[in-house]
C-alpha cells in the first residue's frame, strides 16, 4: 500500500476546520495562482476565492475583493497557505450568513458536513449510540465492547478501526460488505485501520450516502462532526429502505392515478415519508399540512393524531388536551411504547423539533405500522410500474455513481430525475469542465416543457461532441423518460469517464488513448505476471462467473488483500455468489468506486465486468503515479481515490471514443429505431 502525505497547517485549530480531501482541494487551488517568484499576494486572492464552493454560490468577485480589502488594502501583500485558508473560512462565512434559509436541501442524504461548525447534537449522538447498542449488541466481533455509554465519547473511539461502520452498513443494508474482508484483530497497523476505512467509504458510497467532503484519515482521527454525519445517514438510510414501491407497493394507495405514481417513484424517501404521514392525518381529519420534521411537529399534535389514526385501539383523547408540549410529548412517548417504537426521541427532541431525530421516529412508526391497505388492484398496477431486475440493477448503478461524484443534486429516481435534463448537464460539466452552456440551461423545478427540451437537446448535443452513439436521438427522449436511451447514454458517460481517469495516469509514461482491449490485456498481463494461469478472452467471458480471475488479478495487484482460504473454486451458485461478494469487498477495500452487485459479475454482466477491470487497473496506475511522485498536493491517499477522481477525468482534453471498436461500444449506443 503506498504511504499517505496529508496537508500539514501548523495551526491544530486551523487543522481542524478541514478534512484532508478538503486541505488537498485548497492547497491545489493556492498553488495554482503562485507567480514566477513563487509567491500569492492579496490581489490574486479575488479570482480564487470566487470559483470556490459555498463562496461562488453567494458572492460575486468585487464582493469578494471588499471583503478581503478589509484586512489589508496593500494588494501586493504576500499571503501564505494558512492565510489563505483564514481568508476563505472568513468568505465562507459571510457567504453562509448572506445564504440565510434560502437555500435548502431536498434530501438529507445532500446535507455534506461544513467545515464551520464543528459542534455535534448530543441527543443525536446518544439516539445513535441506542441505535448502534441494540443492532449490534450480539455481533461476535464488537459484543465485548457493546454497549456504549450514551453519555460519552466513547463511540468515536471505537470507530478509529473501522470495524463499527462496516458493520453497521451491513445493518443498513445486508451483504453490502463481505465481513471476511474487514480486519477484525484485536491491534490493526495502520495499513489494516486504513483499509477498514476505505472499505467504509466505498461501501457508503455504494448505498447513497454522501461523503465527498470525507477521507480516511478524518475516520482514523475519528472527528466526531462527520464519523456521527456519516453514522446518521447511515442509520436513515436503513430506516427509509422501506419507503419505495419496490419494498412496499401498498404506497400505491397515497396516489390517485399514473402520472402521481411516476411522480412518487421520484420522491427523496424522507417526502414519501411525509406524503404518507399526511395521507393518514387528513383521514383522521387534521387541518394542517405537516411540510418538514421540525417546526411543524414541535406541538405533538400532529404525532397525537396520527397515532390514533393507525392504532385507534390505543386512541386517547387525553394527548390532545394536554395544554403543556411537554407534557403532551411524554404522552406520545407513551402511546408509540404501546406499538413498540418508542426509539430515536425523547419529549424535548419533539419539543424542539430535532429533524433528524424525529424522522426516525416517524420511520419507526412507519415500520411497525403503516396503516396502508392491501387493494389487489392497485398492487397489480405497482408492480407493473417498477422495472425489471437488471434494468433496477443498471438504475441503481448509476443512481449511486452520479450520487457518488459530489453534485449539487441527489437523485433518488435514474429514470425520473434526468427527464429535466438538469443533472445529466451537472454531471457532463463536472467530468468535461466547459462543456455545458448555462446560460442555455434551466434549473428545475421548471413548468413550461419546452425548457425541459432544451436542457435534454443539450444533453444530447455534448453527448455528440464527446462522440457517444447517439444517432438520431433528440433531447425530448429523455424529456419523456425512454429508460432504453438513458441507460445507454449514462453508459457512455460513466464508461467515457473511467477510460479518461486511466488516459491521464498513463499519460505519464505514454500519453496515448485508452481502449477496452488495453484494459483487457493489461488484466491478463497482471495475471500472468503473477505466475497465475487464469484468462479472460472477452468482457463477457463466462468463465468470469466463478470469480477466480478476479480474486487473481487483485492479489496480483496488491498480493496481501486476497485470503485464499476463503476462496471457492466457484462451481456451485453458492460458491459464485461467496467468490463475487468477496471480490466486491475486497476492491473496495483497496479504494475502487464501484457499485455493481454479486449478481453482475455471476452473470457476466459486460458493462460492470469493464467497469470493475477499470477500476482495479485505475487503482494500481493511480498507485504508481502516488509512489514515484514525492510532491505532498499530487500524494494520494487510496480512500480517497474517487473523491479527486473527478477532477482527474475532466483535467485532459476530449476523449474520442471513436478510437475502441468494441462489442461495449455498440451496447451503449442507441438509435431510434432500436427504442422503438
Amino acid at each position: 500500500m503506498s504511504s499517505f502525505v496529508g496537508v500539514l497547517v501548523s495551526d491544530p485549530w486551523l487543522q481542524s476546520q478541514f478534512t484532508q480531501v478538503e486541505l488537498r482541494g485548497l492547497k491545489s487551488k493556492f498553488l495554482s495562482v503562485r507567480d514566477k517568484p513563487g509567491k500569492v499576494t492579496l490581489g490574486d486572492l479575488p479570482a480564487v476565492m470566487v470559483k470556490l464552493k459555498t463562496v461562488s454560490e453567494m458572492l460575486t468577485q468585487d464582493e469578494v475583493r471588499d471583503i478581503l480589502s478589509e484586512s489589508s488594502s496593500d494588494i501586493d501583500q504576500e499571503i501564505d497557505f494558512e492565510s489563505f485558508l483564514r481568508a476563505y473560512l472568513n468568505l465562507q462565512g459571510r457567504a453562509t450568513a448572506k445564504m440565510g434559509d434560502s437555500k435548502t436541501s431536498s434530501s438529507f442524504l445532500k446535507a455534506t458536513t461544513t467545515t464551520l461548525r464543528h459542534t455535534i447534537s448530543e441527543p443525536e449522538k446518544s439516539s445513535y449510540v441506542a441505535h448502534i447498542n441494540s443492532f449490534l449488541g450480539e455481533d461476535p466481533f464488537l459484543k465485548k465492547y457493546l454497549p456504549l455509554d450514551t453519555s460519552t465519547n466513547v463511540l468515536f473511539d471505537l470507530a478509529k478501526d473501522g470495524v463499527l461502520l462496516c458493520k453497521l452498513i451491513n445493518v443498513a443494508v445486508p451483504g453490502t460488505i463481505d465481513e471476511r474482508a474487514i480486519n477484525t484483530k484485536q491491534v490493526l497497523n495502520p495499513w489494516e485501520r486504513n483499509e477498514n476505512h476505505t472499505l467504509c467509504l466505498n461501501s457508503a458510497k455504494a448505498i447513497g450516502c454522501t461523503v465527498v467532503n470525507i477521507g480516511t484519515q478524518d475516520l482514523v482521527e475519528a472527528r466526531p462532526h462527520l464519523v456521527l454525519g456519516l453514522i446518521s445517514q447511515i442509520i436513515k438510510i436503513q430506516l427509509l429502505a422501506d419507503l419505495n414501491l419496490k419494498k412496499t407497493p401498498q404506497l400505491v394507495e397515497l396516489v390517485e392515478d399514473s402520472k402521481d405514481v411516476e411522480e412518487l417513484m421520484g420522491l427523496a424517501p424522507e417526502k414519501v415519508l411525509l406524503k404518507w404521514m399526511n395521507f393518514h392525518l387528513k383521514k383522521a381529519g387534521y387541518k394542517k399540512q405537516v411540510t418538514n420534521f421540525s417546526s411543524d411537529l414541535k406541538d405533538g399534535e400532529a404525532y397525537a393524531h396520527l397515532l390514533n389514526a393507525l392504532a385507534p385501539e390505543h386512541g386517547t383523547t387525553t394527548t390532545l388536551d394536554a395544554k403543556d408540549p411537554t407534557e403532551r410529548a411524554n404522552l406520545i412517548l407513551e402511546q408509540a411504547e404501546k406499538l413498540d417504537c418508542r426509539r430515536y426521541v425523547t419529549s424535548k427532541d419533539i419539543v424542539e423539533g430535532s429533524p433528524n431525530l424525529n424522522l426516525a421516529f416517524v420511520a419507526q412508526i412507519f415500520q411497525h405500522r403503516n396503516g396502508l391497505s392491501v387493494d389487489n388492484s392497485k398492487l397489480s398496477f405497482a408492480e407493473m410500474m417498477t422495472d425489471d431486475a437488471q434494468t433496477s440493477r443498471e438504475e441503481r448503478c448509476f443512481r449511486l455513481w452520479i450520487n457518488s461524484l459530489g453534485i449539487d443534486t441527489y437523485v433518488n429516481n435514474v429514470f425520473e430525475d434526468v427527464r429535466t435534463g438538469w443533472v445529466i448537464l451537472e454531471v457532463l460539466d463536472k467530468m468535461s469542465p466547459g462543456s455545458v452552456n448555462w446560460k442555455h440551461a434551466t434549473k428545475p423545478p421548471i413548468k413550461m416543457p419546452f425548457r425541459k427540451v432544451e436542457n435534454c437537446n443539450q444533453v444530447i448535443s455534448i453527448g455528440k461532441e464527446l462522440n457517444f452513439s447517439l444517432v438520431n436521438v433528440a433531447g425530448n427522449d429523455i424529456v419523456q423518460g425512454n429508460k432504453k436511451l438513458i441507460l445507454a447514454f449514462l453508459w457512455q458517460l460513466m464508461r467515457f469517464t473511467m477510460l479518461q481517469l486511466l488516459k491521464n495516469l498513463r499519460s505519464h509514461s505514454q500519453g496515448k488513448e485508452i481502449t477496452d482491449a488495453d484494459i483487457l490485456n493489461w488484466a491478463n498481463d497482471k495475471v500472468k505476471k503473477s505466475g497465475r494461469t487464469s484468462l479472460m478472452e472477452s468482457f463477457k467471458d463466462k468463465s468470469l462467473s466463478t470469480g477466480v480471475f478476479f480474486l487473481q488479478l487483485l492479489s496480483a495487484v496488491e498480493p496481501r488483500v486476497v485470503n485464499w482460504s476463503l476462496v471457492t473454486n466457484g462451481e456451485t451458485d453458492e460458491d459464485k455468489k461467496l467468490n463475487a461478494t468477496y471480490i466486491i469487498s475486497v476492491a473496495r477495500k483497496l479504494g475502487c468506486s464501484i457499485f455493481l452487485l454479486p449478481e453482475d459479475i455471476m452473470e457476466v454482466n459486460q458493462k460492470m465486468i469493464l467497469i470493475l477491470t477499470a477500476s482495479i487497473m485505475y487503482w494500481s496506475l493511480q498507485r504508481n503515479v502516488a509512489e514515484s511522485d514525492s510532491t505532498p498536493t499530487t500524494s494520494i491517499e487510496s480512500g480517497d481515490i474517487s473523491n479527486l477522481s473527478i477532477d482527474d477525468a475532466a483535467a485532459s482534453p476530449q476523449f474520442s471514443n471513436e478510437q475502441n471498436s468494441s462489442e461495449l461500444e455498440n451496447e451503449g449506443s442507441l438509435s431510434r429505431a432500436e427504442k422503438d
